[in-house]
């Protein structure tokens, strides 16, 4: 799909901080992360939400284990949360399905602590892309 962000992502044609990548899975740094290292996990190809194709949540699982790794292994992260958007009201607001896999710390623990972003600038996420890319 050539209107699709994430497509355009997935086939190489927009950049991104790429991190994990499979043969039906990719993830990368979110551009305006909750938490330090926040990643985003989508399927290689178009699927709308995941609740529109059960298939799709098979396709990204061992990205989703692997990111969860690497932000504990390489960032210090003493937890993760794991989660989904399907659809407009639930507030997907890019609708390829994906999923936001966000490091949490010790010194911001819960959910209330995501509810505003972190300030990294463009600058600190190409300093995290290398600690994360293997």
């Amino acid at each position: 799909m050539t209107d699709c962000l994430f497509c355009r992502i997935a086939s190489g044609e927009v950049p991104a901080r790429v991190v994990y990548e499979d043969d039906t899975a990719l993830a990368f740094l979110d551009i305006a992360p909750f938490q330090r290292g926040h990643t985003v996990v989508i399927p290689r190809r178009h699927v709308k939400d995941g609740a529109s194709d059960p298939l799709a949540w098979g396709e990204v699982a061992s990205a989703i284990v692997g990111v969860s790794q690497l932000v504990e292994n390489r960032l210090g992260a003493t937890a993760v949360n794991i989660l989904s958007n399907a659809g407009a009201d639930a507030g997907q607001s890019v609708f390829h399905f994906h999923i936001h896999v966000i490091p949490r710390y010790t010194d911001n623990p819960g959910m209330a602590a995501m509810l505003n972003r972190s300030d990294d600038s463009s600058d600190d996420l190409d300093m995290l892309v290398k600690l994360l890319v293997l």
